[in-house]
């Protein structure tokens, strides 16, 4: 979880061993582990996180160690029994810890700012948990869509519903002015498809939206309100992802593409489509959105596997990396730079002014010259490379298990890539 651009659930969620608390330090400890904490701080830095380990008896590394490998619902019956409380044990810490005051003049100052800043009507919030909500609250809740873009409708991080996430960042916004030229509810028209899906108001949805800005507790919320079955959704995502022009919109969707790029003949959906006009938009490569250029692709330099580095490295920079590594943490990305002479920082840095390809280019060979001998020496090594050791051959093999058991002609580590990235962005 990314709690730099969320926060964590509630103090009061029940979610985790139906102890006050523990939902929210799961999501702590898994950003801890992810190094995605943002202004948050866990386990023995944490007042709440601290008297929660010292009742259950565990350790903030068992924990955090813990809440990578297990899911909510095993989570939960592994702390309770390492803790093996009573039912009326855990009652009472909750009663305490729900009903606890500011103890001091410091937190009492906290409480009073918070009050001033986010919700000066307000005179019922009084404990320690409901200011600790009113915080995360305030300071997550107003999306700015002039700045950056909503997340794509691929994204399935609210309910596991495609369209979802997006459009609870829109209703935000909305909410908070600040929405730019997006459009939210009914007069967007992927948001009244996605709307009658879930048989909700747009209003409904953005009074949670608003209320709720953790995903998890939004999904909670969705779930309540949407009576869809498993399969019901998997078919909705699919279509969604899926949609192209018909007869009807075909003209309207070669005009928009048009106007977005008309260089791109490749794009063929409304998301695809929508995806590309958000990232050119902002200036943004956003890798949760579409996978980065091929490995086989020599378009910079003539080298394989270079655009995939710039597209990484521009996505590290705009902190929309995704689930991919980069630099030092891909060996493919480290074996480029190796070959180039430049490290990983200074590479990184350089994509912060040089703002295109072709600059790219210019700035190797002024800096990092190669002949077309030596480029040509290192495709032929970088395309034919494969997993040589058993540990790496048994990498690859649990990788293809996972995402097509059925491809037995994958070999290289580049199309290895290739699949990957195929099967990650296709619903």
């Amino acid at each position: 979880m990314d709690l730099t651009r969320q926060p964590p659930r509630r103090p009061s969620n029940l979610g985790v061993a139906g102890i006050v608390g523990a939902a929210r330090m799961t999501d702590k400890a898994r950003a801890h582990n992810n190094e995605t904490l943002g202004e948050f701080v866990y386990g023995r830095h944490s007042g709440l996180d601290r008297r929660i380990l010292e009742f259950l008896g565990i350790s903030a590394d068992d924990f955090a160690e813990a809440s990578d490998e297990y899911d909510d619902v095993t989570l939960s019956a592994w702390m309770l029994d390492q803790g093996k409380k009573t039912d009326e044990e855990i009652d009472a810490f909750n009663k305490s810890e729900l009903e606890r005051l500011p103890a001091d003049k410091k937190h009492q100052q906290l409480l009073e700012e918070r009050l001033a800043k986010y919700a000066p009507d307000r005179t019922d919030i009084k404990t320690v948990l409901q200011s600790i909500e009113l915080d995360d609250w305030g300071c997550f809740w107003q999306v700015d869509l002039t700045t950056g873009p909503p997340r794509s409708a691929r994204s399935k991080d609210v309910a596991g519903i495609c369209g979802v996430a997006r459009m609870a960042d829109k209703a935000r916004a909305d909410r908070a002015g600040n929405i730019g030229d997006y459009k939210y509810g009914d007069i967007s028209g992927q948001d009244v498809r996605i709307l009658e899906f879930l048989g909700v108001s747009a209003d409904d949805f953005q009074e949670a939206a608003v209320k709720n800005p953790n995903d998890i507790e939004l999904s909670e919320w969705v779930q309540e309100n949407c009576d869809k079955s498993q399969e019901e959704i998997d078919t909705y995502n699919h279509a969604m992802v899926n949609r192209g022009p018909d007869g009807t919109t075909r003209e309207r969707f070669e005009a928009r593409r048009q106007e977005v790029d008309p260089t791109r003949t490749d794009i063929t959906t409304w998301i695809a489509l929508q995806d590309l006009d958000d990232e050119l938009s902002f200036g943004i490569v956003d890798l949760n959105r579409r996978a980065p250029r091929s490995p086989n692709n020599t378009d910079v330099y003539g080298m394989v596997h270079l655009a995939r580095l710039i597209d990484k490295g521009r996505a590290f920079n705009g902190n929309t990396l995704g689930e991919y590594f980069y630099a030092e943490e891909s060996g493919m990305d480290r074996m480029v730079l190796g070959f180039l002479g430049v490290s990983a920082d200074e590479f990184t840095e350089a994509l912060k002014t040089l703002s295109t390809d072709t600059e790219v280019v210019e700035w190797l060979k002024d800096n990092y010259l190669k002949s077309e001998a030596d480029i040509n020496a290192f495709n032929e090594k970088m395309t034919q490379l494969g997993p040589e050791t058993e540990r790496h051959k048994a990498m690859m093999a649990r990788m293809l298990k996972k995402i097509a058991p059925d491809r037995t002609d994958i070999n290289t580590w580049f199309a290895m890539m290739d699949l990957d990235d195929e099967k990650t962005f296709a619903l």
